[in-house]
């Protein structure tokens, strides 16, 4: 699916994030990698399988107990 000279991880790779954008859509907070994963703001994922990759954000300092 790449044709960049050096080619992007496949979506199937740890490193899938890595991918160069294909197509940025700011109004609806995601954007298209060349290896067909669909990122979003909130650094959630769903892969060309239709697997979801759960957000990795931080918790916000007062959700985090002890």
């Amino acid at each position: 699916m790449c044709g960049h000279l050096v080619e992007c991880p496949p979506a199937t790779a740890q490193d899938c994030e890595a991918a160069k954008i294909r197509l940025h859509q700011p109004e609806i907070g995601c954007s298209e990698l060349c290896n067909g994963v669909l990122i979003f703001e909130d650094t959630g994922c769903l892969l060309p399988t239709g697997d979801v990759v759960e957000p990795r954000r931080p918790l916000p300092r007062e959700a985090v107990t002890a």
